[in-house]
């Protein structure tokens, strides 16, 4: 049975070696090798996520098998080493929140892990007052989050790494 929790600082070493594996397994066929390689630039783990109490984890028993959550903060993307980051508070009223590090163990895919995490998420970042969400999605992630309702709304490229990675931000209105 699928548990989801808040994520904990003892959880980081485990949540670090589910991205890795998950940037590693679930990016082939999607980016070339060298992409991949350049995506650990840009992806990881924001551990101010895990500070603000924003960030879940999905246990299946006490193995984690998912993780990910939202964001108040100006970020878009990226972990603790990523190029870029911006711990503004966003103001509701005129700013999207944002989905954040969206991750699922490649062994666990398909079992409603991805949907428990957006579905808590959205449900937080509405309670907070923001109208819409918005995210740097990969393109592994981009079918997954099309059948979640977002769309895209620009195409663009990571280039903290050695070759560009490209990424799309996908944005969801959450007025009903």
């Amino acid at each position: 049975m699928l548990e989801l929790r808040a994520a904990k600082t003892s959880d980081i070493p485990v949540i670090k070696t589910l991205m890795n594996l998950a940037i590693s397994e679930l990016q082939k066929g999607f980016l070339t090798d060298a992409q991949i390689q350049a995506s650990f630039g840009a992806m990881g783990l924001d551990t101010l996520l895990i500070e603000d109490g924003t960030y879940f984890c999905v246990m299946d028993a006490l193995e984690l098998v998912g993780c990910g959550g939202w964001s108040r903060r100006a970020t878009l993307y990226g972990g603790n080493h990523s190029a870029g980051r911006d711990a503004k508070i966003l103001n509701p009223e005129i700013d999207r929140a944002r989905i954040r590090a969206m991750y699922t163990h490649p062994a666990h895919i398909k079992r409603g892990i991805g949907r428990m995490i957006i579905d808590a998420s959205e449900t937080a970042a509405r309670t907070e007052g923001f109208k819409a969400l918005e995210m740097a999605a990969t393109m592994a992630g981009v079918p997954f989050y099309l059948k979640c309702g977002y769309h895209i709304e620009s195409q663009w490229e990571d280039t903290n790494g050695t070759v560009p990675v490209p990424l799309c931000t996908m944005v969801k209105s959450l007025i009903l």
